[in-house]
C-alpha cells in the first residue's frame, strides 16, 4: 500500500510507492548556489542499505527555466548532457521532464522539485504518480 511522505521544504509528498524502504532521512545541502532539501527512503540489504526513493526541493536564482534546471541537474548528478534526454513532463501547469529514474519540474522560477527512484524497485508509472502527488504544502 502506498503511503504519505509528509512535508519537505514547503512541499507535501502525497504518495510514496508501495515497496519503498521504510527508513527515512532528511538532509540539507548547497551546491553551486542552489540549496537542496532532500528526503530519502531506503531499505536494508545484506551488504548495507539501498536507496529506493529521493525527493529534492531545489532553491536558487539560477533555476530560471526548465533548460536551466536540466543543465543544473546534469551537472549536479554528473550526467552527460548530450546523452541524457528526458521526455517532456507536465506537472500541472509547471514544465518538467521525466526519464526512467527521475521526474523533475520547475514549480516557479527559482524553485524546482526532483523525484528520483531506483528503477529496479519503482517503475516509471509509480515514479510519475509520486511526482504528481508532490504539491505545495
Amino acid at each position: 500500500m502506498a503511503r504519505d511522505g509528509g512535508v519537505l521544504d514547503g512541499f507535501h509528498i502525497g504518495h510514496v510507492p508501495a515497496g519503498v524502504g521504510a527508513e527515512v532521512s532528511d538532509f540539507a545541502s548547497e551546491w553551486e548556489d542552489v540549496r537542496v532539501a532532500s528526503r530519502v527512503w531506503e531499505r536494508q540489504v545484506p551488504d548495507g542499505h539501498r536507496v529506493d526513493l529521493r525527493v529534492h526541493v531545489l532553491r536558487g536564482e539560477r533555476l530560471t527555466d526548465l533548460a536551466a534546471l536540466r543543465d543544473f541537474l546534469a551537472e549536479y548528478q554528473e550526467r552527460d548532457p548530450a546523452s541524457w534526454t528526458p521526455a517532456d513532463f507536465a506537472h500541472g501547469t509547471s514544465p518538467g521532464a521525466v526519464a526512467d529514474d527521475q521526474a523533475f519540474w520547475l514549480a516557479e522560477p527559482g524553485v524546482a522539485v526532483t523525484v528520483l527512484v531506483d528503477p529496479e524497485r519503482v517503475d516509471r508509472g509509480q515514479l510519475v504518480a509520486t511526482a504528481l502527488a508532490v504539491r505545495p504544502a
